[in-house]
């Protein structure tokens, strides 16, 4: 959880508020990401005209967050080129926050894209990891140690 002592130097800094209707008349009152009339729900550390940064619910290590767009959208191949430029922004952005606050070794970015990649919410969210040495036995791989393949060891010595 992120301390009170952080100061976030951004304009965007709020929580989200609202209902749960988008300017597009879709009702999306059943997505979390969506749901904007409890606040506690999406806490916005950063936000930009297409996305959002929040805290991840269930995070996997301290200071993992959620890279979110605005629009109800699935998919990462369905972004637009205007929404993909901005997540790069966002991402960057997102990660000298979490540098400032944690200062780690490294990072795990990703997209469970689709529901056999292990994707639970039907909208599209990036998450973006603080990694330490030390904090898995052997990083070797990243996502590798999720799917079955060849040992680390195998594949490692030929690079």
């Amino acid at each position: 959880m992120i301390d009170d002592d952080i100061t976030v130097e951004s304009p965007y800094v709020r929580r989200r508020g609202g209902d749960s209707r988008r300017s597009d008349g879709d009702d999306v009152t059943g997505c979390l990401f969506c749901k904007t009339d409890d606040p506690s729900l999406n806490g916005v550390l950063i936000e930009k005209e297409l996305f959002y940064v929040r805290w991840d619910n269930f995070p996997v290590a301290e200071g993992h967050v959620e890279i979110v767009p605005k629009r109800h959208v699935a998919s990462y191949f369905d972004l637009t080129r205007e929404e993909a430029a901005e997540a790069y922004e966002i991402i960057g952005q997102a990660r000298d926050l979490l540098d400032k606050k944690y200062q780690p070794a490294g990072y795990t970015i990703g997209v469970n894209e689709g529901r056999a990649a292990g994707r639970t919410i039907d909208h599209l969210h990036i998450h973006l990891i603080p990694r330490h040495e030390g904090d898995v036995p052997d990083p070797r791989g990243g996502v590798r140690g999720v799917l079955p393949g060849p040992d680390p060891d195998e594949w490692s010595s030929r690079t």
